[in-house]
């Protein structure tokens, strides 16, 4: 393990392994909870704020529903929605902790929901609650009011807690619990964290009811899709992680969950990047306009007529840059360690520009552009202009080089936007799209005519799948067709896909399998028109989740595990993406 040699004062509650977690999410923030009932994660007011509970990375701060006697683990969501229900069996019991944050949500208020009840027999409960002020080992300071609530506070952070007004607090400033619930009985705790003053004091019976409902409106019934079930979920997952107050998508809850044990690849991914908030517009609008892509494209729209030709890869839901990398003195989750900020400040992207305009060309379809939006399209394309001939970071985000996969997307998106345009505009989009093939066709391509990473830069790269799905040059083209050949020859083990061959080491020794690539190959190959071949390839990249049926961004294929941080948004997004357009083939199971 890196980082600090510090431990938490209570280790009752280590990490798990990443695909035994369930996520909580409202929009503004996102909690993980493991199989003991343990929510080792969460930030608040929102995802980039500091933490509260950060036993998952080795900090303070854990809030466990746990069965007293030995038991043990399964759990579900309740569909569409993320309600999820933690079910426990023991020799003489079955219960369960139905969870969820409060929703709708609000920015400056979170609503931590936990309703015990035996399903078997009554139960006993054993709770503890420590919420942390921040980074630091310092936890908030409390006491019990009139109302018999603990009242939690900081100089920053306010919070109360009901439903445990008989929980005891420790010399380590744990609040602990222990319940018994009669059979047929249940018991309500509702947790609060903000940065305000709090309201009255919560009903919730009233609480469970506005969720319920806002799930049963929000989530689309995708009845039509090859995995119902699975749409339902991925489209919640990016509800779940979406603000709905118009600052976007995350990446994901998380931060410092290792890519691979002592790599030095961890990430912070609380922010929104352009790029996967572009992919989740595009999947959640196959067939109709809905309000997560008007939602993606007026994010979209504010920061490029904000920032025009300093348009930045990512941003915080506030509008502002990340903060730079840092690292921070935790024990970090085993393998890994603590990284705060995010190096992707200051990076060109050119990609991403290419995906903007994929978004906007899906939302004129739909006949959803603003006057805004148009104006914010012809900065993209401006951008390309300028800059399309210029080493980019890419959409790995490694040195900047003449990527190609970087061109290819701008061509796709420069042609989608010219097929929703008329006049000299459109004319100019196309002349441009032609301009940058040409360059990169001469350029790029390797011997076996399939498309190369970058100009000297040899082998083929997965990301290159999605340019023939995109329209940047027809799937039958000989170079979709080589590269396609290419990928699944040299970049596929086991019916997963890698991104690259980064060094002379066989696949899967350098990194894992990027669950992205697979659903890509999917795509590439329903393009193709092999329909067998690309729902092989769906199956096999929805099989790699956890109980919670959550995907990170790369699995270990010879570990059969998840890494990195959860859940990880575009993977997601192009689960939801397959699901629709494997559903509209007419084929395959159309159920779970």
């Amino acid at each position: 393990m890196t980082g600090s040699s510090r431990a938490p004062a209570d280790l009752s509650y280590p990490p798990q392994v990443v695909r035994e977690y369930a996520f909580l999410g409202d929009g503004y923030r996102g909690a993980l909870i493991g199989p003991r009932g343990d929510v080792g994660w969460l930030c608040a007011p929102t995802w980039d704020s500091p933490p509260a509970l950060a036993r998952l990375i080795g900090g303070d701060g854990v809030y466990a529903v746990t069965p007293h006697d030995p038991f043990v683990w399964g759990g579900s969501y309740e569909p569409g929605s993320l309600i999820w229900r933690s079910r426990w069996t023991t020799a003489q019991a079955r219960l369960e902790c139905r969870e969820a944050l409060a929703c709708p949500s609000d920015p400056h208020r979170l609503v931590l929901l936990r309703r015990i009840r035996p399903l078997y027999g009554p139960c006993s409960v054993d709770i503890v609650l420590q919420v942390a002020d921040g980074f630091e080992r310092s936890p908030l300071s409390a006491r019990r009011d009139d109302s018999g609530a603990w009242v939690l506070e900081s100089g920053t952070r306010r919070a109360r807690w009901t439903g445990a007004g008989d929980a005891r607090l420790d010399r380590d400033g744990v609040l602990r619990l222990h319940l018994d619930v009669a059979a047929g009985e249940h018991h309500d705790l509702v947790l609060e964290i903000s940065d305000r003053a709090l309201p009255e004091l919560p009903d919730p019976a009233r609480l469970w009811a506005t969720t319920e409902s806002y799930w049963h409106d929000t989530v689309p019934a995708f009845e039509s899709s090859a995995a119902p079930r699975d749409a339902r979920h991925a489209y919640a997952v990016l509800r779940g992680l979406t603000s709905p107050g118009g600052g976007g998508m995350v990446a994901a809850a998380t931060l410092g969950m290792p890519e691979r044990v002592e790599a030095g690849r961890n990430y912070d991914y609380r922010y929104v990047w352009l790029r996967d908030q572009a992919y989740a517009g595009l999947a959640v609008s196959v067939d109709q306009p809905d309000p997560l892509m008007d939602e993606a494209v007026a994010l979209s729209t504010a920061r490029v007529l904000e920032h025009g030709p300093d348009l930045a890869p990512a941003y915080r839901l506030d509008g502002r840059l990340p903060p730079r990398e840092r690292d921070l003195d935790l024990p970090g989750y085993p393998g890994g360690k603590v990284v705060a900020g995010n190096w992707v400040r200051g990076q060109f992207q050119l990609d991403v520009c290419g995906e903007l305009l994929q978004l906007y060309a899906t939302s004129a379809r739909h006949d959803h552009l603003t006057v805004d939006d148009v104006r914010a399209l012809t900065q993209v394309v401006d951008i390309i202009e300028q800059r399309w001939d210029e080493p980019d970071a890419g959409v790995w985000e490694l040195d900047d080089q003449w990527w190609t996969q970087s061109r290819l997307a701008c061509v796709a998106g420069l042609r989608a936007a010219a097929a929703q345009l008329s006049g000299p505009q459109a004319g100019r989009l196309v002349s441009l799209a032609d301009a940058v093939m040409a360059e990169t066709s001469r350029r790029c391509l390797g011997p076996d005519g399939a498309w190369q990473r970058a100009p000297g830069l040899t082998g083929v790269d997965a990301s290159l799948l999605l340019p023939p799905v995109r329209g940047a040059l027809s799937p039958a083209d000989p170079r979709s067709l080589a590269t396609l050949a290419a990928v699944s020859r040299d970049l596929v083990e086991d019916g997963y896909v890698y991104r690259y061959q980064p060094d002379d080491r066989p696949l899967g020794e350098a990194e894992g399998a990027f669950l992205l690539c697979g659903f890509g190959m999917s795509l590439a190959h329903l393009a193709a028109g092999d329909r067998v071949e690309a729902f092989r390839w769906f199956e096999r990249q929805r099989a790699s989740c956890g109980p919670a049926g959550l995907l990170s961004e790369e699995f270990d294929v010879r570990e059969r595990q998840l890494r990195g941080n959860l859940p990880q948004g575009f993977v997601h997004a192009l689960l939801l993406e397959c699901a629709q357009r494997l559903g509209a083939t007419g084929e395959g199971p159309g159920t779970d």
